[in-house]
C-alpha cells in the first residue's frame, strides 16, 4: 500500500475540523500539528471567516509602505533617467540635488525605483553576483588607460584615447586621436601628468603601443618610456577584458552618451 501524501492545505482543513470539533483540546492538537498557538488560532479565524479558502498562503507584503517614494519623486527620477539611459542611482540622485530638490532620494532608493520599472540589468540585491568590486585606496595608485575602437569620421578615423583613475573613476583623458602610435599616445600623456602628476601604476592591454604581444619583446617603447618616470606598468591578461573592467565600462559609457548616433565631421 503506498503512502499517502498530505498537502499543506489539506492538513490545515484538517486541523481546523478537529480544532472545532466540540470538546477539542486546542493545545494538544497544536503540539501535534507542530505549530504555534498564535498560528492555529490564525487559521482557525481564517478558516471560519472564508472556510478553506482562508488557508492558503498570503503575500507577507505590508498593506501599506509610509518610506516608499511618492509617485511625483518616481517621476522626477524616471525624469531624468529617460534623458540620460545609460545613468544609475548616483548620478540620478546628484542630478536631483543640483536641481534643488530638498530632500533628494539616497542611491539606494533611486536604485530600487529605477529596478522596480524594468530599467535596469543585472541582478539586485542579495542576489548573486559574478564579482566583486575592488579599487586602490587612493588617486595616482593605478590608472588604467586604452584605445576604445575607432570609428569613422567625415574626414577620416577617431580613436579615442582613455585615461581612468582607479580609485575615483575620474576620466583623466579622453583623447580624440588620429592613429594609435606612441608618439600620439605620449604627447597625450604628458599633458595629463602635468595635470594630474604621475601615477605609481599603469594597467594596459598587451598590443601596441603599450604591450608587445606577438614581437617576442619584453617591452615596448611606451613601457620604456614608463619605465624611466618610475611607473610600473601592468598587463592585463590576453583576450581577458574585464582586467580592465572599469576603463571597459567607462567605454560603454562614452558610446551610450556621446558617440551613439552621432556624426563628427574630424577630430576638433
Amino acid at each position: 500500500m503506498p503512502f499517502l501524501e498530505c498537502s499543506i492545505m489539506s492538513q490545515r482543513e484538517e486541523f481546523c475540523r478537529l480544532a472545532l470539533t466540540p470538546g477539542a483540546n486546542v493545545r494538544e492538537l497544536c503540539r501535534r500539528w507542530r505549530i504555534g498557538s498564535a498560528t492555529a488560532y490564525k487559521w482557525l479565524a481564517r478558516y471560519g471567516r472564508e472556510g478553506v479558502a482562508g488557508l492558503e498562503n498570503r503575500s507577507r507584503r505590508p498593506l501599506t509602505s509610509p518610506a516608499r517614494s511618492s509617485a511625483q519623486m518616481e517621476d522626477q527620477v524616471l525624469a531624468v533617467r529617460a534623458e540620460h539611459p545609460v545613468w544609475g542611482g548616483r548620478k540620478i540622485r546628484r542630478v536631483l540635488q543640483d536641481e534643488g530638490l530638498a530632500k533628494p532620494p539616497a542611491a539606494s532608493t533611486v536604485t530600487a525605483i529605477l529596478r522596480r520599472h524594468d530599467l535596469l540589468d543585472g541582478p539586485g540585491a542579495g542576489e548573486p553576483r559574478a564579482f566583486q568590486r575592488f579599487e586602490h585606496a587612493a588617486p595616482n595608485d593605478l590608472w588604467q588607460m586604452d584605445f576604445k575602437g575607432h570609428f569613422a569620421l567625415v574626414q577620416g578615423r577617431c580613436h579615442p584615447l582613455t585615461v581612468l583613475d582607479d580609485h575615483s573613476r575620474y576620466a583623466l583623458e579622453i583623447g580624440a586621436c588620429g592613429a594609435e602610435p606612441t608618439d600620439t599616445v605620449k604627447a597625450r600623456l604628458e599633458r595629463v601628468f602635468t595635470l594630474h602628476g604621475i601615477p605609481k601604476r599603469i594597467l594596459c592591454d598587451n598590443g601596441p603601443p603599450w604591450g608587445t604581444a606577438g614581437s617576442g619583446q619584453k617591452h615596448s617603447l611606451l613601457t620604456v618610456w614608463f619605465l624611466d618616470l618610475g611607473i610600473e606598468v601592468s598587463h592585463g591578461r590576453p583576450y581577458h577584458p574585464q582586467t580592465q573592467s572599469k576603463d571597459e565600462r567607462f567605454h560603454r559609457t562614452l558610446k551610450a552618451e556621446v558617440l551613439d548616433g552621432q556624426v563628427f565631421a574630424d577630430l576638433d
